[in-house]
C-alpha cells in the first residue's frame, strides 16, 4: 500500500524494536514513507538503536544522535534533517522520562523538584520545542502532521505511573495548544494513547506485569494491545485520511480505557 508515498519524516524514540517508536516507523515505510531517525547519544544506545532501524530494511539510513533536553542537539538535528531533505511531512515524537526511584505506588507525593521538572523537560517541552523547529519546514511542504505518544495514566490515576502521568496530562493538554497555534499552516498535532506495551520505559513502572494483565481481561477485544495497533493509527494520521483531525488524543488500547474496573 501506498498512501504515505513520497510523505518524508523524522522519528524520535526508537530505542529497540519493541518501543511504539519503532513499530510505527515500520507501519509508515510499510505504506511507502520515508524515516529518518534521531536517537539517543551515547555509545551503547545508539549502537541499540542502529540494529533496531537496521531491521527496517531502510532504502537509506538516516540517523543522528540528539539529547532532547538540550536546545543545540535540537537545533542541530533540525539543521542537519534540512540540510538532507527537501520536505518534512511528518514529526513522530516517542520520547519520554522519568526517574524510576520514583515509579512505585505510593511515591509520587514524595517527588523531588528536579524528579518533577525533568520529566517535564524531556516528556513535555520537548514536543513543544520540536513542534517549533519543525513548523518552517512543514510550512513549506504544505502542511503536516506530528504525533506524540500518551497513556491512560494521564487521565487516571495508576498506581506506580506517577510522574510520568502528570507529564502526558501536561503532554495532552500541550497537543492541543500546538494543534490550535499550528493549525494556520496545515499543520496538525495529535496525540495516540497506547494501552500498555513492553517496552524499555515500561520495565520501569513497578506492577507493569499487572498492568498487562489487567488490561487484557477488562478490555471489550480481550487481549493487550500490539505495537502494529498503534503504527496503523499513526499511519491514518500522518496520511490525507486524517487530513481533518487535529488536537486530538485517540485512545489506542483495545478498549480498555472506556470500560468500568
Amino acid at each position: 500500500m501506498d498512501l504515505l508515498q513520497g510523505k518524508q519524516g523524522l522519528v524520535f524514540g526508537v530505542a529497540n524494536e519493541r518501543s511504539y517508536a519503532w513499530h510505527i516507523s515500520k507501519s509508515l515505510i510499510d505504506h511507502g514513507a520515508d524515516c529518518a531517525f534521531g536517537v539517543l547519544p551515547g555509545d551503547k544506545m545508539r549502537a541499540r538503536a542502529r540494529l533496531a532501524i537496521e531491521n527496517l530494511k531502510l532504502r537509506e539510513e538516516w540517523v543522528h544522535p540528539c539529547d532532547c533536553s538540550n536546545d543545540e542537539d535540537l537545533f542541530r538535528i533540525f539543521d542537519a534533517y534540512a540540510r538532507d531533505h527537501d520536505r518534512l511531512d511528518f514529526l513522530i515524537h516517542s520520547i519520554a522520562y522519568a526517574d524510576k526511584s520514583w515509579l512505585q505506588p505510593g511515591a509520587f507525593p514524595g517527588t523531588p523538584r528536579n524528579v518533577f521538572m525533568q520529566a517535564m523537560d524531556i516528556s513535555v517541552y520537548s514536543l513543544v520545542t520540536m513542534a517549533e523547529r519543525a513548523r518552517p519546514m512543514m510550512k513549506e511542504s504544505g502542511g503536516g502532521s506530528i504525533l506524540s505518544m500518551s497513556y491512560l495514566g494521564a487521565e487516571r490515576a495508576i498506581p506506580g505511573y506517577n510522574v510520568m502521568g502528570v507529564a502526558k496530562a501536561a503532554l495532552e493538554a500541550s497537543t492541543r495548544y500546538l494543534a490550535n497555534d499550528m493549525g494556520e499552516d496545515n499543520i496538525r498535532v495529535n496525540s495516540i494513547s497506547g494501552g500498555p506495551l513492553k517496552t524499555l520505559a515500561a520495565a520501569a513502572i513497578k506492577g507493569f506485569k499487572s498492568l498487562l494483565s489487567h488490561d487484557a481481561r477488562r478490555s471489550p477485544l480481550a487481549r493487550n494491545v500490539t505495537g502494529s495497533d498503534v503504527g496503523g493509527t499513526a499511519v491514518y494520521l500522518v496520511s490525507d485520511l486524517g487530513a481533518g483531525v487535529t488536537g486530538e488524543t485517540i485512545h489506542v488500547d483495545c478498549g480498555a480505557s472506556m470500560v468500568g474496573f
